[in-house]
């Protein structure tokens, strides 16, 4: 099979000099995107075999870039590497199309498989992912349902996957560094989230943050 050409699409600069560098002449990647929309022109212009998505961006979720793209382009595959291994994270991106999922935990060798595998109409999934996917497609939920998992809580359900990480990482005790490590996202971005968070909460400092979470159990 010949060499995969590959669109990287994550907002962290770093992280995709990074994949690049690391996959070498495994995959062809003919171009990067940082954002939704970004994402959505580069794979319009290049139409690569493979997109390797994160699942979180600035504007909006990885799956707003595959269902904008799946219906003009159905031969472009998606493969989410992402951060998050939250159950509503796989779902909400498998249920929009990609075809496979992996975490950043992946070894380089293992990622240029998937890639490969992808790229060839297999879907792949790091192990302890697989089980989400299953249970949640077993259940079959109605269609156009727009939540994965309701929290049923108002407060929680109007932040966005990305802050609710962010939270759920100062409920256990993470500086803002640790989170910008963890979630492969600059220190000012956690900032910026926990501002947001702060705001939409009503709540005015970070130990008020923290001891509403440990209320909600997101620990």
């Amino acid at each position: 099979m010949s060499v995969p050409r590959v669109v990287l699409v994550d907002d962290h600069g770093l992280f995709r000099s990074g994949v690049r560098a690391e996959l070498g002449r495994q995959v062809e990647v003919v171009g990067e995107a940082d954002d939704v929309q970004p994402a959505i022109e580069a794979i319009a212009a290049l139409v690569p075999d493979v997109v390797l998505l994160d699942v979180h961006l600035p504007s909006g979720g990885g799956q707003a870039v595959v269902d904008a793209v799946k219906a003009r382009h159905p031969q472009v595959r998606f493969l989410a590497l992402s951060a998050s291994d939250a159950p509503e994270d796989v779902i909400a991106v498998i249920r929009a199309g990609a075809r496979g999922y992996v975490t950043k935990t992946i070894s380089t060798a293992e990622l240029a498989d998937a890639i490969r595998r992808v790229a060839a109409g297999d879907a792949v999934f790091s192990h302890r992912l697989a089980g989400f996917v299953l249970d949640a497609f077993a259940a079959a939920p109605p269609p156009g349902s727009a939540d994965v998992r309701p929290s049923f809580d108002p407060e929680l359900d109007q932040l966005t996957t990305r802050e609710r990480e962010v939270l759920r990482l100062i409920a256990q005790g993470y500086t803002y560094k640790e989170i910008a490590r963890e979630l492969y996202i600059s220190t000012k971005t956690v900032e910026s989230h926990v501002s947001s968070v702060l705001r939409k909460l009503q709540l005015s400092t970070r130990h008020q943050l923290t001891r509403w979470a440990a209320e909600r159990r997101l620990a």
